[in-house]
């Protein structure tokens, strides 16, 4: 890359949101660096949903200063992009191209920086070449990336003509097959102008891990030692050996993580130790990295969690601590090390993952290099590492936290590396001098690859899969999956697509339909929507095997790498699409956690004191009632007599419409509504039935029909923090006349915690006009 990939920007992170939120003084420094920015530019970002809390700051600073400007690029108009001040829905792929333009657009406009390019920079006469001819003019631009004219040339304009700009990206630059070109894209231009180091702009990854950055300090890539170390370095390896006085030190790169499982797949790794992911939902083509996992001779697996789709494959499980029962330091993004504190106690039999490994260690015959007794004694020799025989050539020092004693550890404030002699309260802000860690002290200019996509749609695979978060999840759902809260904003997997694309291939909004690729398939629930281009799909990538028997996103997605940074190419696999017709689609509402049924269509989501499943499947059973009891797990005719079970159903064949009911002692445990296409019915409203302990003969004609005789059905939940149903603000507003999202929030407090459910507020607000 550009600068030093083991560096980062000074730049903003959500800890100055949260300490306002908490109604803490922040010092004023480098993370409010997004907020002083007059032009903010989110490149492959939901960051409404998936940053919240910075996104909200964004929002505050343009509320503060009307000058100032949010621009989002990306193929998909998300809630983020409602809000912008200006959208560019580029074409998948052409992401490093839009920069190639702006850097060429600078040159010709005389806006770049010759001063500071002659000075801190290396490369940047052929880069500024490659980049007038792959985009020689803003219309050639534009027809390359599928954006009009006027807007690309307006955020041309608009860079141009700001001084301060930060440019911020996230996943969808990342999990790409090009993501390293396309980082160096952005970089270019910000090093072009000498916007970078500097108070209000530079570049940003947004990282979708919250201790990313703690990780890559600690040596925690294939190609990296700790302290920013790199292991293809000679001088390097020789310094760690030296520090750690190790017999021998690995001379190659270890393998990225889509090729360690192709590898284990092939039998050229015999065992392997997974902490803390899930490789198996997570990884692309996961259906072959569930097949190697299976045929591979020894898996040890720590987790916090022992029921997840990677768990039946281990022949060891390590109970590990979870975020809030673990001790020791954490980096955001503006390199700020933070102490955490373990808030919750460690489950009986839980370890840190420190100790398990210091444990196993010295099992092995490794005992004297792993003689650690606490979290202390290693971030004291982390310390020592980063300042060894380190002249000021590395960034990463934090010498000076060397030695603390255990009580000014434990009392240590967040504090930004480098942390020296030379700079023993921290250092605010990196480049600010224009000196960069190449050893000539001088940044480079790189010229990434064309953009191309490295697999083409076809007449077979006609459309372009596009994999991402929604709001309320997290990854795997392992933990997120299970609250009710979180789970009632999108409670099974879906399919994005554009109503052009659908009339195309005959797919109705909310019907289910079949997703295809060369690596697998899936079934979701259609969603019609103009936010995507026509021969776009997106599917998020939150459910496993565990919650949906085959919402699994990732069996759908290429394993295709970038070569440098491992990413898969997430964002784009060629995709055929087709609807799925079954026999009967049904939702089962229980009190009881029951597994998945073996149904083609199943998923699960949870809900308060209760369980919802979404069912479908090929074929109707004979007898309805007695595939309804299976589903629910009613228990047996004496046991249901002895519980005083009471058992109430509808049945219309002709219509193949089936809804039963199970109570005991007036209390409802169970209900099963089956139709043969979607059905309307109001689940949020069933579900909180199970909050009463009674019901009553008017709710119990209520449920059989649906729908509340009175009372309203509160929709589908729109805040998760508050509860807040889409119904229930849509009556509200009409009502009462709320004209704001902060009127909202004063009559119902939708939008007043995190705030990711703002936008949909606004955009339920312009409904009503």
């Amino acid at each position: 890359a550009n600068i030093d990939t083991n560096s980062r920007l000074c730049m903003s992170s959500t800890v100055a949101g949260q300490k306002r939120a908490f109604g803490e003084d922040v010092v004023p420094g480098c993370y409010e660096d997004l907020e002083l920015a007059d032009l903010v530019i989110l490149v492959g970002s939901n960051a409404a949903w998936c940053h919240p809390v910075l996104y909200q700051r964004l929002l505050k600073a343009r509320q503060d200063n009307p000058r100032r400007r949010l621009v989002t690029i990306d193929p998909r108009r998300t809630v983020t992009a409602e809000t912008a001040d200006l959208h560019l829905g580029i074409q998948p792929g052409t992401d490093a191209l839009i920069f190639d333009g702006l850097l060429h657009y600078l040159r010709q406009q005389d806006r770049l920086d010759f001063a500071f390019l002659e000075t801190h920079l290396a490369g940047y006469a052929e880069t500024l070449a490659a980049a007038r001819e792959r985009a020689p003019s803003v219309p050639a631009t534009a027809a390359a990336c599928g954006v009009p004219e006027e807007d690309l040339a307006r955020f041309y304009n608009w860079f141009a003509h700001t001084e301060k700009v930060v440019t911020a990206w996230s996943q969808g630059i990342n999990q790409s097959a090009t993501g390293a070109d396309k980082v160096n894209a952005i970089l270019n231009v910000h090093l072009a102008t000498g916007r970078i180091g500097k108070p209000g702009m530079g570049p940003l990854s947004l990282t979708g891990q919250p201790n990313a950055m703690g990780g890559r300090e600690v040596g925690g890539l294939a190609n990296q030692l700790a302290a920013h170390l790199d292991l293809e370095r000679v001088e390097h390896r020789a310094l760690v050996q030296e520090f750690w006085g190790s017999p021998r030190m690995a001379e190659r790169p270890g393998l990225k993580a889509v090729d360690l499982f192709q590898a284990i797949g092939e039998g050229r790794i015999r065992a392997v130790w997974i902490m803390g992911t899930n490789p198996v939902v997570s990884l692309p083509d996961s259906r072959q990295v569930r097949a190697a996992l299976a045929r591979c001779e020894f898996v040890v697996v720590s987790d916090c969690e022992a029921d997840t789709d990677l768990a039946p494959f281990a022949h060891v499980s390590l109970p590990a601590l979870a975020w809030g029962e673990k001790d020791g330091t954490v980096t955001n993004s503006e390199r700020r090390i933070s102490r955490q504190r373990a808030f919750l106690p460690a489950p009986i039999e839980a370890r840190p993952d420190w100790w398990i490994l210091s444990q196993v260690a010295r099992r092995l015959g490794f005992g004297e290099g792993f003689a650690y007794e606490s979290v202390h004694e290693i971030f004291d020799e982390h310390a020592r590492l980063s300042g060894y025989r380190n002249d000021g050539e590395r960034q990463f020092d934090i010498s000076g936290l060397a030695g603390l004693g255990l009580a000014e550890y434990d009392a240590l404030q967040p504090i930004q590396w480098p942390v020296n002699a030379r700079t023993p309260a921290g250092t605010a802000r990196l480049f600010a001098t224009g000196k960069f860690t190449h050893a000539d002290g001088r940044a480079r200019l790189v010229s990434p690859r064309i953009d191309d996509l490295h697999t083409k749609l076809s007449a077979d695979y006609p459309l372009s899969l596009n994999t991402g978060r929604v709001r309320d999840q997290w990854h795997t759902m392992t933990r997120t999956g299970k609250s009710p809260r979180l789970s009632q904003h999108q409670p099974e997997p879906y399919a994005e697509m554009h109503p052009a694309t659908a009339a195309r291939f005959g797919i109705l909004q909310n019907s289910l339909v079949r997703l295809e690729t060369m690596y697998g398939e899936a079934i979701a629930r259609a969603r019609l929507t103009e936010t995507l281009p026509p021969a776009s799909v997106f599917m998020p990538m939150h459910w496993s095997l565990r919650n949906a028997t085959a919402g699994l996103v990732n069996a759908l997605v290429n394993p295709l790498t970038d070569p440098l940074s491992g990413e898969p190419e997430s964002k784009h696999t060629p995709l055929k699409i087709l609807p799925w017709h079954p026999a009967w689609q049904g939702f089962l509402l229980t009190r009881q956690l029951l597994p998945l049924p073996a149904l083609a269509y199943a998923v699960r989501a949870a809900g308060r004191r209760h369980w919802r499943f979404e069912l479908a499947d090929h074929h109707a059973p004979p007898d309805w009632r007695a595939q309804a009891q299976v589903l629910l797990g009613y228990p047996t005719a004496a046991l249901a007599d002895a519980n005083k079970d009471e058992w109430t159903e509808f049945q219309d064949s002709q219509a193949g419409r089936y809804r039963c009911a199970w109570f005991r002692e007036e209390r409802l445990m169970g209900c099963l509504f089956v139709d043969s296409a979607a059905l309307p019915q109001p689940r949020e409203w069933l579900g909180s039935l199970f909050l009463q302990d009674r019901l009553d003969d008017r709710d119990r004609h209520s449920l059989l029909l649906g729908k509340p005789l009175s009372g309203q059905d509160p929709g589908r939940t729109v805040c998760a923090c508050f509860g807040v149903g889409l119904n229930t603000l849509r009556c509200a507003i009409q009502e009462q006349g709320l004209d704001s999202v902060l009127a909202i929030g004063h009559v119902l407090r939708a939008g007043t915690n995190c705030g990711s459910c703002i936008p949909e507020l606004q955009s339920l607000l312009a409904e009503r006009g």
